[in-house]
């Protein structure tokens, strides 16, 4: 698989200067890597060489996937940016926790459907495998190049955003989400499972002490009722083990320990722990008051900053598994029915591609839509800010429902 595992099998601590070395296991082991440490942002420079030479069955795996995936018919970034000269260039590099490239590209490999193919095993992965990080950044993020710094954070005004359809003809549901991933930690494929759970420990305390709106329950998925589990899966609430992408990538491990739902009672508040991301800070609700759900989510981010430190970069924002969801992180979308664009897909993705938006299906990505409902959200993370993120979606969804009774 790749895999960035541990060869430390006695603690799992964040030692000081916030490189852990994490808690290994036999499944570690089998997964394959060496040397994982936390995702701080202090790399480590001095390395003999035999850390850095890339294991034989590794290196035999990542040319025969490569040689798989050139010979394909992919439509992907991973695809489009990997080429021989990249490959040959980064294929022997290794991060200081322990990553290949084969970890960055092992989905993409596995997946030739794929529409990006790629993620960052530890925050270390977008420097020392820029050269193929970068372009696929700058392609999908549309022009970030390698020398754009991404803006301070700034939610600019919370009330400037209404309701996109307050007759409520079309907007079934509203949401915004971002994501956030907690210092002193690595990603997905380098978490031991002592780390797993010691993460959903600062989770579930930290969110015990929101009040207002936001108070709620923390739910473990481990030990919780099949029941509640599925029917919170199908309310859109919850999120179950990754699909084939998230599988190939390592990120499923030790499923389902450390991983939990945070919601507050009214369940408009969400807080996933350890899906893809460490966190994924949501705000929903039926209809479409856009401005509502936001000032929500503002709220909510800026409380729970206040009491958890947060992984940014200068240049790339709030750094996270994906680099789809670099920068502001901020996925606002909409649960919206158009059966008349439906049946002009072409006008649909054309008037959404204008503004920077992306349409999938109700269950999200690589999913079809159901009963001609589609699920519409902005698709630049990176080069704006958080209101201009969201300020995209506000305006091109108003711009769609104008399609839709124009037809």
């Amino acid at each position: 698989m790749g895999g960035c595992a541990s060869k430390d099998k006695k603690d799992s601590k964040v030692v000081e200067n916030e490189t852990a070395a994490g808690t290994g296991t036999d499944a570690d082991a089998a997964n394959g890597g060496e040397g994982c440490v936390s995702n701080s942002m202090v790399f480590l420079s001095s390395r003999n060489k035999s850390d850095t030479m890339v294991d034989a069955a590794v290196m035999e795996k990542m040319e025969a996937g490569f040689a798989k995936l050139a010979a394909s018919d992919s439509k992907s970034l991973l695809k489009k940016y990997l080429t021989k000269e990249v490959f040959d260039a980064l294929k022997n590099k290794k991060t200081s926790f322990g990553s290949t490239l084969l970890d960055c590209v092992q989905s993409g490999f596995e997946n030739p459907d794929s529409g990006v193919g790629i993620y960052a095993p530890d925050a270390e992965s977008y420097t020392v495998f820029a050269d193929l990080f970068d372009p696929i950044i700058e392609d999908y993020h549309k022009g970030f190049k390698k020398t754009d710094k991404h803006p301070a954070r700034d939610f600019g005004d919370v009330n400037a955003f209404g309701n996109v359809d307050p007759t409520g003809e079309y907007v079934v549901s509203t949401r915004v989400r971002c994501g956030r991933s907690m210092e002193g930690y690595p990603f997905n494929p380098c978490l031991t499972e002592a780390q797993y759970k010691e993460m959903e420990e600062k989770v579930s305390s930290t969110l015990s002490g929101l009040e207002g709106e936001l108070k709620g329950k923390f739910f473990p998925l481990t030990g919780m009722d099949k029941a509640v589990q599925q029917q919170l899966i199908d309310d859109h609430f919850l999120f179950k083990e990754g699909d084939r992408f998230l599988q190939a990538a390592n990120a499923c491990r030790f499923w389902p320990s450390g991983r939990g739902i945070y919601h507050n009672d009214n369940k408009t508040f969400l807080v996933w722990c350890n899906e893809e991301d460490h966190l994924r800070i949501i705000s929903m609700q039926m209809g479409g008051d856009l401005g509502q759900v936001y000032r929500r989510l503002v709220t909510a981010v800026n409380d729970i900053e206040k009491r958890i430190p947060f992984s940014h970069n200068d240049r790339l924002g709030f750094l996270t598994f994906c680099p789809t969801n670099l920068g502001t992180t901020i996925r606002a979308s909409v649960h919206i029915k158009v059966p008349k664009l439906a049946k002009d897909y072409a006008k649909l993705e054309a008037t959404a591609d204008k503004y920077n938006l992306q349409v999938r299906g109700t269950r999200g990505e690589h999913s079809e839509a159901e009963g001609g409902i589609y699920d519409i959200s902005n698709k630049r993370r990176m080069g704006l800010t958080e209101f201009q993120a969201v300020k995209e979606m506000y305006d091109g969804i108003t711009e769609i429902i104008k399609a839709e009774k124009s037809l």
